[in-house]
């Protein structure tokens, strides 16, 4: 019963709310639309102005179930490690960020990346696995002709524009 009435209230309350429960660390202006923050969520740190898009999993530990059911010198053991997101970072819908993980600060990780590993300041990741793609600047560099300064409209005005613009 404890268990039900847990997932409805989690289900009513924002994600940042979710995460601050399970006892995930975080700084300031920080958004997530998240609330998969896995079985050990209290071994996520975040840093400052972090944003994290949808249906994004954090995993901190492998599954060792079979390993525990057919060794017995094994059947209490764990495999855990944490994850550490750093300032001014970017995960886009669907990504899984595995059990020691660690970023720098002014990254991107593209939608649907399976996250593992140490991933670099000022860059840009995606894939599965998550590989570098390029540098925030070449980024930067190869599409600031489609940027659009759009993010300060309301949600009409910006319709409005995008209809515009980019459907003709």
């Amino acid at each position: 019963m404890k268990r039900i009435i847990k997932k409805v209230y989690y289900k009513l309350i924002s994600a940042n709310k979710v995460a601050e429960l399970e006892g995930v660390k975080f700084g300031k202006n920080c958004y997530f639309r998240t609330k998969n923050f896995g079985s050990e969520a209290y071994l996520i740190k975040i840093g400052d102005n972090v944003r994290i898009a949808g249906n994004v999993n954090f995993i901190n530990h492998d599954g060792l179930s079979v390993i525990r059911t057919k060794y017995e010198k094994y059947k209490n053991i764990d495999n855990v490690e944490k994850i550490t997101i750093g300032n001014n970072v970017f995960i886009g819908l669907g990504a899984i960020i595995l059990k020691g993980t660690t970023t720098e600060d002014n990254i991107i990780i593209g939608a649907g990346s399976l996250v593992k590993g140490h991933l670099k300041a000022n860059s840009i990741y995606a894939g599965v696995p998550v590989r570098y793609i390029c540098s925030l600047e070449d980024y930067i560099n190869k599409n600031k002709y489609n940027f659009t300064d759009t993010k300060h409209l309301n949600e009409i005005d910006r319709r409005e524009y995008f209809e515009k613009n980019i459907l003709g």
